[in-house]
């Protein structure tokens, strides 16, 4: 018994603490704004999808097949990229947030939570509103794990079509 018991230790897992369980370490919130962008980026096209559809008053048959046709996609694009962006700040609350990170930031909690509401709600609905919180939500958190790795954040206007921001290391 003694025998296998030292074989047990011997080939025991070890716990992986990473994103991939694999103890890479490799974490960033960077993903998770992208794929917010990209539902405020998919809002403001259905937004304008809408309005031009709406500003005919007796659109051919070829113009509502073009509408259904460019909403679904919109719409497709949206709420995947609205999981994702719940996907990755999910990987960062369960295997990269510690418990003295949430005592240092106490709103973490509640800010990973509106992630998750606001990631749901816009899967659910085509509004830019909802998606514009699901971003500041998502940036709330970047400057939080910046600040966890004692790296200033930085919050500039991205170079991204949506004219909304990024949170990037002062490096």
């Amino acid at each position: 018994m003694k025998i296998i018991e030292k074989i047990k230790k011997l080939f025991e897992p070890k716990i992986a603490y990473a994103h991939c369980d694999i103890p890479c370490g490799i974490y960033d919130p960077h993903l998770a704004q992208v794929a917010a962008h990209t539902v405020v980026r998919m809002g403001m096209l259905i937004d304008e999808l809408t309005a031009k559809m709406n500003a005919n008053p007796n659109p051919s048959v070829e113009d509502r097949r073009d509408f259904v046709h460019k909403l679904s996609r919109y719409t497709e694009i949206k709420e995947h990229h609205a999981e994702i962006a719940k996907h990755e700040v999910r990987i960062l609350w369960g295997d990269y947030f510690k418990p003295e990170h949430v005592q240092k930031y106490s709103e973490l909690h509640d800010l990973v939570w509106k992630v998750m509401k606001a990631g749901s709600k816009a899967k659910q609905e085509a509004n830019l509103k909802t998606a514009e919180e699901l971003l500041e939500s998502v940036e709330k958190i970047a400057e939080i794990f910046w600040k966890t790795k004692n790296i200033e954040p930085v919050k500039r206007k991205s170079f991204y079509i949506t004219e909304r921001t990024l949170v990037y290391p002062k490096l």
